[in-house]
């Protein structure tokens, strides 16, 4: 048992040792860098619908930051975007989360690194996946999680953010928040002292592509050089997809129709960063053909259920149907991040196909989210 505690606590090497950059924004608005040391990637700002945002990073084995413009650099040990980190960063937690995952599914039930700690888990959204497997996981390594709902803070409203943050740090060893604005989810790691985990921001929602690169790779047999092909909206799913695509060098491919693209500073960041080939298109039928997977999500985020109706009209032609998985192979695999509206953006033969893997998927939100709280956690 030892010998295998000593595995899972054991991280590859990076294939590049440190990288520093501070990418600052003045009060004329001008941006300006400053680099030392080897430089992996281009520097990723991360704007919000509101608020245009600033990050400082500095990618290591060990930490990174983020930062609000004008405001002091969030907890180290943070994880707010993929891209604050470097690739071997990001791999070792990738090959973490498939070693724990190996070791719970062999039935030991004697690693509990996370005994004796709590998590506070803050829900400005309803969830269902990201609640269970926050939980449970965080239980399963003997840890303690305490679920706050909507009502139970109301977080910004009933009591500020940086208050929230401040006393929840004295409770617990770790907060997971799921909220609406990425402002909220950078204002509670600013203001905590302990470890913030991104839960989903309207921005962004790292860990469920953590989970989806770790499907991808146990499906697929890497992710690196693969193509995967989303349909539909150019939301948050899409934005961490292109964060996760300035770090790992695939082939990334967004089809979406005309005024839905994903947020332009982002797309453009990421094809700065010369780690992946990047595309934006109107042509789902062009896009999906060679695909390793084809990735779909609702068209209507929530929070825009009022726009549904639509939505359908505008996105005629984009349903991932079985003539357009046809296209994209035979050895495509189709993955959803759920909750699927089957009929609308996914027929059913396609989500129940055997080349669908979206349960897999779903079932990795644990094991990813896992290896990033024992990463987050120095564990």
């Amino acid at each position: 048992m030892a010998a295998i505690f000593s595995q899972l606590s054991s991280l590859r090497s990076p294939e590049t040792l440190s990288f520093s950059s501070v990418s600052t924004i003045s009060h004329s608005g001008k941006q300006s860098s400053h680099f030392s040391g080897v430089i992996v990637h281009s520097p990723i700002t991360f704007p919000d619908i509101r608020q245009r945002i600033s990050c400082q990073i500095t990618s290591s084995v060990t930490s990174h930051s983020s930062s609000v413009i004008g405001k002091a650099i969030a907890n180290p040990k943070d994880f707010l975007h993929i891209s604050d980190f470097d690739k071997g960063t990001i791999l070792n937690i990738l090959d973490r989360a498939r070693e724990v995952k190996e070791l719970l599914k062999s039935g030991e039930r004697t690693y509990l690194p996370f005994s004796g700690k709590t998590m506070a888990m803050i829900f400005a959204k309803p969830s269902m996946r990201t609640r269970v497997s926050f939980e449970t996981g965080f239980y399963l390594l003997g840890g303690h999680a305490i679920y706050l709902g909507p009502n139970d803070i109301q977080m910004g409203k009933r009591e500020e953010t940086r208050d929230v943050a401040r006393v929840l740090s004295r409770y617990n060893d770790i907060i997971m928040a799921r909220v609406f604005a990425h402002q909220d989810i950078l204002d509670l790691a600013k203001f905590a002292t302990v470890p913030v985990i991104n839960g989903l921001t309207d921005y962004n929602h790292p860990c469920q592509i953590m989970a989806d690169a770790l499907t991808i790779i146990e499906h697929v047999g890497q992710l690196e050089g693969t193509k995967v092909v989303y349909v539909g909206d150019g939301n948050n799913i899409v934005h961490s997809w292109l964060l996760l695509a300035a770090v790992i060098p695939f082939h990334f491919v967004c089809a979406c129709p005309k005024g839905f693209e994903p947020d332009q500073e982002t797309v453009e960041k990421a094809r700065q960063a010369g780690v992946s080939k990047i595309e934006i298109t109107n042509d789902p039928k062009e896009a999906v053909r060679g695909a390793d997977v084809v990735y779909s999500d609702v068209w209507a985020s929530m929070g825009l259920k009022e726009e549904a109706a639509h939505r359908r009209q505008v996105f005629q032609g984009f349903q991932v149907d079985e003539e357009l998985m046809k296209l994209a192979g035979k050895k495509a695999y189709f993955m959803h991040c759920l909750p699927a509206e089957r009929g609308v953006e996914v027929t059913d033969g396609v989500i129940e196909a055997p080349n669908s893997i979206v349960y897999p998927q779903a079932e990795n939100r644990m094991h990813a989210q896992n290896a990033i709280m024992l990463h987050a956690l120095g564990l």
